[in-house]
């Protein structure tokens, strides 16, 4: 199992919307098959993986990081190939959360006559594809939010200088988290003060050698153009000006009031290729960021990877919808006029935010730090 999730972790940056998936074929105590997922639409790991096993695929022990699949998708039931293949027993990591699925493969298995067992390395598995089961069980994707603030926990001068906090290979570590996610999500403040464009600017090979696998075995699975994530700006006042640079290449929504999405302005925006994507507003008059995390899910978004400013990080820290935080500290004070990391007025210490740390890296002269808000969120 061990290797059947080395092998989902190579579909890291293309199987969006799909979950990552690794399969492995045993026979007589050695590996004779194996595949991954790739994308979505082709054939899924166990397909692979019992191609390359070919005969020696009837008897064996066929190890799989997700249920396999019992229904018609954009490919047919993995389970049914499984049995026609005539394996004598499936391992798998977790179980579906898809509700498709939610069983009904491991029980199409089990009334096959095929021995089934579960739960090996489930955690690990989980850790794959915290997006697509946090999809798969609210509706929602898993929002991580990156920041990137000094030791003193400040992210500009007050003047707005912020460039640049972290160092180079921090910011190269950056663009593995927004190939991995389905969608970027930022706000008009940060497009108008910063105009980024918020794009992944390494290419296949360099994030799997950066992983430390080697992308010459796997070039003609991963292509040459890396998957571009969808650019979300959340923009209520519609303030994302027609020349802003996120606007070049690549899908971008521009979420706003249904009234500003059917103005001049929005119909200007179009143009450059923008979807407008109207949204109810919440009490503050803002968008309702429940509604726009609705709404992603909606649209297959398992991993928004969140780079803001201080307002809409915080705004969704104060509603509780953070799942992950990514905070690059760099070793530098910028002092007590310089902004602060997020927007949220805590006035006494029973107010403070709690995180559990659950990883620490150094990243060049940078320190990454991966927490969860407690109460832990669940995938």
């Amino acid at each position: 199992m061990g290797r059947a999730l080395q092998l989902a972790a190579l579909g890291l940056y293309t199987t969006d919307p799909n979950p990552r998936v690794g399969s492995v074929v045993v026979r007589d105590g050695g590996i004779v098959g194996e595949g991954a997922h790739w994308r979505a639409g082709e054939p899924h790991a166990e397909i692979h993986a019992l191609r390359a096993a070919g005969d020696l695929a009837r008897g064996a022990t066929v190890y799989i990081t997700l249920e396999p699949c019992s229904h018609h998708g954009r490919t047919p039931p993995c389970a049914d190939a499984l049995i026609a293949a005539g394996v004598a027993r499936v391992v798998v990591a977790m179980e579906d959360p898809n509700p498709l699925v939610a069983g009904r493969g491991l029980t199409r298995l089990r009334d096959a006559g095929i021995a089934v067992e579960s739960g090996i390395l489930e955690v690990e598995a989980r850790a794959l594809n915290p997006g697509f089961v946090r999809r798969m069980r609210s509706g929602r994707p898993w929002v991580r939010v990156k920041l990137a603030s000094s030791l003193d926990g400040r992210t500009a001068m007050a003047s707005g200088e912020s460039k640049w906090i972290t160092g180079a290979p921090a910011r190269r570590d950056v663009q593995h988290w927004r190939a991995r996610a389905g969608a970027i999500l930022t706000g008009s403040g940060t497009v108008l003060a910063d105009d980024p464009h918020l794009t992944v600017r390494l290419t296949p090979h360099e994030l799997l050698a950066d992983d430390g696998v080697d992308p010459i075995a796997f070039a003609a699975r991963v292509g040459e153009r890396v998957r571009q994530p969808t650019r979300v700006v959340v923009d209520s006042r519609l303030q994302t000006p027609r020349s802003a640079r996120l606007l070049d290449g690549g899908p971008v929504w521009i979420l706003t009031t249904e009234e500003r999405a059917a103005s001049d302005k929005a119909e200007a925006l179009r143009a450059r290729g923008a979807e407008m994507v109207a949204v109810a507003a919440g009490g503050d008059g803002l968008l309702d960021l429940a509604a726009v995390l609705d709404f992603l899910g909606q649209r297959e978004v398992n991993e928004l990877h969140a780079e803001a400013g201080s307002g809409l990080a915080g705004a969704l820290a104060r509603r509780g919808l953070v799942d992950e935080w990514l905070f690059y500290l760099a070793p530098c004070l910028m002092g007590s006029g310089a902004r602060p990391l997020l927007d949220w007025p805590l006035q006494r210490m029973a107010e403070r935010a709690e995180l559990d740390i659950f990883a620490c890296d150094r990243v060049g002269d940078a320190l990454r730090l991966r927490a969860y808000p407690l109460p832990v969120a669940t995938m």
